[in-house]
């Protein structure tokens, strides 16, 4: 490794993954959203609509508020999804996952095809299997990902994730980081308020995706990073799986890289 955190808006690779990094968390979103436009845009070429899976978190605003300014994308020939969903939160609710993307992307270009995950259905498997139906018959051009305090990527934690996992999408346990990471991303007060049941696509779901961007920036996500691009690719550390993957972007910021460049300078 012979880059350093003096060295910002630096490429390097990681097996299969690249990794962009950037000195700060603005730099990322930008060039998170210009890579993610171009694509789009290379893929509407060739293609009639393009079927994009979207993560909901602090960690994607820069990304998606400049991705929402990108010319040249036709929005109406796009479909959207989304990765994960609460189970019971109401669907106004300003943590709902699915209100986040309506409010930070959808409405803002226009998407004319939006499937959300319905996590105040009454039977979560049926939703689950009628989720996984539609990722079915519109496969995954696109996944825009973040990484989780604990590597999870979507609501795969550690304790559920399956790099095999037989199913598309599942009802899933979070555990206790996952649960307390809303709160550090101020998205609850307390922990009491975080729900601790949510519908996820699974890691095979997202893997699907033909490209993948995943954008992790901010000091809290620092040890997320040293754990994906260092240790073995293992479920303990579901993020590690983005290595193997062979067109995926990883961004960061100097603050999410800290401890990686510290451990292997």
């Amino acid at each position: 490794m012979t880059t350093s955190l003096t060295s910002p808006n630096h490429i390097f690779n990681v097996d299969q993954l690249q990794v962009n990094l950037f000195e700060n968390r603005q730099q990322l979103g930008l060039s998170a959203a210009r890579a993610v436009a171009e694509k789009i845009k290379e893929l509407q070429q060739n293609q009639d609509f393009i079927n994009i899976i979207f993560a909901s978190a602090p960690s994607q605003n820069e990304f998606l508020a400049t991705l929402a300014q990108e010319s040249g994308i036709d929005w109406t020939r796009i479909r959207a999804f989304h990765m994960d969903e609460y189970i019971g939160l109401p669907t106004d609710a300003p943590q709902s996952f699915g209100l986040f993307l309506k409010q930070q992307l959808f409405d803002q270009v226009g998407i004319r095809e939006v499937y959300y995950l319905d996590g105040n259905a009454a039977d979560p498997e049926q939703e689950c299997q009628r989720y996984a139906a539609l990722l079915e018959q519109y496969p995954t051009d696109i996944v825009c990902l973040g990484i989780g305090e604990n590597c999870h990527i979507a609501f795969n934690d550690p304790h559920v994730a399956n790099f095999n996992d037989p199913v598309l999408v599942k009802q899933v346990q979070l555990d206790l980081t996952s649960r307390m990471q809303q709160v550090h991303d101020e998205c609850f007060e307390s922990l009491d308020q975080v729900p601790e049941y949510a519908l996820t696509l699974t890691i095979p779901a997202l893997l699907r995706g033909k490209h993948l961007f995943c954008m992790v920036p901010a000091a809290h996500k620092a040890e997320a990073i040293y754990h994906t691009l260092v240790d073995a690719v293992t479920e303990e550390f579901p993020s590690t799986i983005l290595r193997s993957h062979p067109s995926t972007q990883l961004f960061i910021d100097q603050d999410s890289a800290r401890k990686f460049f510290q451990e292997t300078a």
